[in-house]
């Protein structure tokens, strides 16, 4: 019996050793997705690809099928920063967190709206948005913010809680 167990140790290590070196073995190819501003350079070495211009450099390599690819943020990208900021608050550095909800919020808008699937896809989200905007005039002082601190959160909750709701929309 000592010996049957020896030997299932032995082949369960061997067996995960070698599931290991597979896994550690390889080169994943970059995701051209997840490029970010720093990483566009190694997109932009794929062979055949066109250089960015210097005019947009925002613009990647096209796609296979000539669109443009774009290094902004994604949607999900942004939104999770935006959730990242759902258990601070004002307690401990409330022009920080002031400021950060808002900028969190001004880069989801917009990569909503350039999003692929275009504007249209999030409306609810870029509605709250724009109100806000509205309700601010422009003036993001930390002032303005405070009076303001009730619709900047209730903007970002209302947002956490609509995208929670649609999960295909930014994934």
């Amino acid at each position: 019996m000592t010996r049957t167990s020896s030997v299932r140790r032995v082949a369960l290590l061997a067996a995960a050793l070698a599931a290991l070196a597979v896994s550690c073995g390889t080169t994943p190819e970059p995701d051209r997705a997840a490029a970010g501003p720093g990483t566009a350079a190694t997109a932009s070495a794929t062979p055949g690809a066109p250089e960015a211009t210097a005019a947009d450099p925002t613009t990647a390599p096209a796609e296979p099928d000539g669109t443009p690819t774009t290094t902004g943020e994604t949607v999900r990208d942004a939104f999770a920063t935006l959730q990242a900021t759902l258990n601070e608050s004002c307690a401990t550095d409330c022009s920080y967190f002031l400021n950060r909800v808002h900028r969190e919020l001004q880069e989801l808008d917009a990569a909503m709206k350039a999003d692929p699937k275009g504007p249209g896809h999030f409306p609810e989200p870029i509605q709250k948005i724009a109100e806000l905007n509205n309700t601010l005039a422009g003036d993001t002082s930390f002032e303005n913010l405070k009076k303001h601190e009730k619709l900047l959160v209730g903007t970002r909750d209302f947002i956490n809680t609509w995208m929670q709701g649609h999960p295909d929309d930014y994934r």
